[in-house]
This record gives structure tokens, sequence and C-alpha cells, in this order.
């Protein structure tokens, strides 16, 4: 009955006051936590409020979404919280779910109430059969396993992983965001289905349902219309005018009806978050969710594997000379300081540690006639100050690498064996510094 608790069919609840009278309303959010618990949102000090604080015994009604199929809880109120992982997961739902509504400053959590379910009574059969099986999540599973467990590098690790999520489990709408600590942000590395893949485009931790997974390390499912973009936009409008050039618009459908935020956790390290999206209602089950988690925490692991440790790499070339002068317009390359952002002929290309990279890249080149680079050179370099654990050097150069290729500037980079890049520049170079 866990379809019953999606919220595409709202639950009731009755509860009695201390002085016996009954009352029944609807009620937002209905949570499982386990086997015999469940959560109810808190959201406003009124009558059932107060009748579970002087009577903590409830009743709920839900209704199962395919077919029918209602039930009669009984359960006991234990406790409200008002942090931890449930508490954000609840409130990323009902603030996703809010902003479809124009609800937004309405709807607003204030704890999520924990109880104790005694019984389970199915007072309504199914009306109709229920729809026929969707592919078996276990199985889609265990073929993206086999899949990525092929993987040999970060590059092919994002391609497959992707390419896995929309053949098997058939959810053409997915992306992989980076995260990236010193800015506390998380990084569109790539997507499917939308046209445009975002590389570069961010979201701030906390932020939205991506946000919210990141920021608790908990997996958030919203099962019904929703708006979840609602959160970007509302950021770009507090932001400066001046700072919207430094922006990539985030991909996304413009009204979802699933969607599904899964943290990359390894080892207690954030390593980015996955995201798949429908626009069909209740297309993300339970067992969809325990299979992508599954999923979820391959990937963590392969991506801290494929990740080269500095002591194992080659030693650094010496400066090696351009082949030959290069001809055409100087490409004006501008490098913003405070954000790490640079600009290409005024054209904003990348900010933040993708940023730092390629300004060191590019002063090497200019400077010392530098074409060849290591990993090992770049962890070590105090100018850029990668953290000594988990800094995703690797998902920083393929960004950096695939929005070079996107803008279609005379600057590339290219994988030149494990551990080693090649910058490829086109024409002569103008760097700019500017402290802000």
């Amino acid at each position: 009955m866990r379809p019953c608790l999606e919220g595409a069919i709202p639950g009731v609840i009755a509860t009695c006051g201390s002085d016996g009278v009954p009352n029944v309303t609807y009620v937002s959010q209905v949570e499982y936590v386990g086997a015999r618990q469940l959560a109810l949102s808190f959201q406003f000090f009124n009558k059932t409020r107060r009748n579970v604080l002087a009577n903590p015994q409830v009743e709920l009604l839900v209704v199962h979404p395919a077919h029918g199929a209602t039930y009669r809880i009984a359960a006991r109120f234990l406790r409200t919280e008002a942090e931890g992982p449930l508490f954000e997961r609840m409130k990323a739902k009902l603030a996703g779910i809010a902003s479809h509504t124009g609800m937004a400053e309405v709807f607003r959590l204030l704890g999520a109430d924990l109880y104790a379910v005694d019984s389970v009574t199915e007072v309504a059969a199914p009306r109709r059969p229920a729809t026929a099986p969707a592919p078996s999540p276990l199985s889609a599973l265990r073929r993206c396993s086999e899949r990525l467990a092929a993987c040999t590098d970060f590059d092919a690790l994002v391609e497959t992983l992707l390419d896995s999520v929309v053949q098997e489990f058939r959810l053409p709408h997915a992306q992989l965001l980076a995260w990236e600590p010193s800015r506390e942000r998380l990084v569109m590395l790539a997507s499917r289905g939308y046209g445009r893949s975002g590389a570069g485009a961010e979201i701030p931790l906390g932020e939205g349902v991506i946000g919210v997974a990141a920021r608790t390390g908990s997996p958030i499912r919203i099962n019904h219309a929703t708006l979840e973009y609602a959160y970007a936009r509302r950021v770009r409008e507090t932001m400066d005018p001046a700072q919207l050039g430094r922006e990539i618009p985030l991909p996304g459908l413009a009204e979802p009806g699933s969607q599904l935020a899964l943290p990359l956790q390894t080892g207690g390290q954030l390593q980015g978050v996955l995201f798949v999206e429908s626009p069909e209602e209740l297309r993300l089950s339970w067992d969809d969710e325990d299979a992508l988690v599954a999923l979820a925490g391959q990937v963590a692991a392969l991506v801290r594997a494929l990740q080269p440790q500095a002591e194992d790499e080659p030693v650094p070339a010496l400066a090696q000379p351009a082949d030959c002068p290069l001809g055409g317009e100087p490409l004006r390359v501008r490098y913003y300081s405070a954000d790490s952002s640079v600009f290409l002929d005024d054209e904003y290309l990348i900010k933040g540690v993708a940023g730092a990279v390629l300004w060191k890249l590019l002063r090497l080149h200019h400077e010392a006639g530098r074409c060849e680079f290591s990993n090992r050179e770049l962890r070590l370099d105090p100018e850029l100050g990668l953290p000594e654990v988990g800094d995703n050097l690797e998902a920083r150069l393929l960004l950096l690498t695939r929005r070079l290729a996107e803008r279609q500037a005379c600057v590339r980079l290219e994988r030149c064996g494990r551990g080693r890049l090649r910058l490829l520049v086109e024409r002569p170079l103008l760097l700019q510094g500017v402290g802000r």
C-alpha cells in the first residue's frame, strides 16, 4: 500500500479532542517511514494539531491512486521532528507541491509528526485491476551495474550512467551534477533529454529538490505535478543583474509530473547528485527509488575509484614550446578572481574551480609555452586550493572540456594519457586578470 502515500490523492485524518468531539480533515503529506511508522506534515497549529497533542490516537484514510483501494490506518502520535533527513525530505516535497499551486508562502512545514502504526484495515477493495507492471527495476539495476563496471575512466562513467538510466529504466530525462565544496554548489556535468546539456549550470546547496537531497544526503522523490525549477527562478530573481551574465540556464521540464534526486555519497563524502524526472505523474515507484539509490551508491564508489591519486600519476613534463606562431585576431580572455569566472571575447564560459584551472593552464601556455599538463601538478598547485581529500578534479576537468567544446572556442582540452591533459590553442591569447 505504499503507493497510497504518494500524495496524488490526499489522505484524510480523524482526531478527537479532550472534550470527545471528533474532527476530520485532509492532510497534506503522509510519508512512509518504515513498516510500522509514518509521518504527517505539521503546517498549522489548528484543531487537528490541538487534538493530537491532547489525544495521540488518530485514524487515517488513504487511497491507492491506481485502482482506488482504500485503507484505514490506526496510529499513535510519538513526537515532532523539526530537523534531520525526514523533516528535510518532507519540507522539500511540500515546497515543490506548493510552488506548483502558487501556495509557496502559505504551505510552510513546521515539523514532521512521527506516528506509530497500530493497524491497517482495507475498507474498500480495488475497483479495477491494477495496470500491468512496468519492467523490473531490479533487472534494470543489474544491467546498469554491469555496464558501469566496464568503465575505466571518469568520462566513460558519466556517459554510461546517463545512457543506462535512459535506456534501462526508461527515464529519458536525466541529469548528473558534481559537488563543488569550495563554493557549496552543485554543477551540471551532463544531461539527457533536454535539447541542451546545461553543462556548467549551478544549484546552491539546499535549494530545491536537488539541493536539499545533497544537503541531507537523502533521496527525495515527488510523484505528482510540481515545478521544482521555480526554486532556480526565485534564486535568479534575487540576484544582482550584473551577475546573471555569469549563469548558465538550468535544463529541465517546464511541468514535471515525477522527480527523484539521488545524492552520490561514499565514505560520508558527497560526490554529486543524480536527478531524473518525467512528465508522467506516478512514474517513479518505491521500487524505482530503491533500485536507483543502489545505483547511486555504486556510482559514488566508482567516482572515487576513478579519481587518479597524485602519487600514482606521472611526473609533469618540462615546458614545451608551441608548435608554431599563431595567427588571427587575439582571443581576449578575462578572469575575475572574485568568483574565478572566465569570459572569452566577452562571453561567459565558466567559473569556480574549473575557471581557476583554465586560467592557470592558459597562463602557463602563454608565459612558458606549455601544452601538456598533469592532474598531479594541478592537485598540488596552491593557487587552486583543492582539498586534500575528495577534490573531484576529474569532474571539474570534464566540465571544463565540455564547456569549451559547446562554446566552440578556439581553446580546447583533450586527454593525452592517464592523468594528463593537452591544451590546444588556435589563436593568440590576450589575458586580462580582473579583481572583481
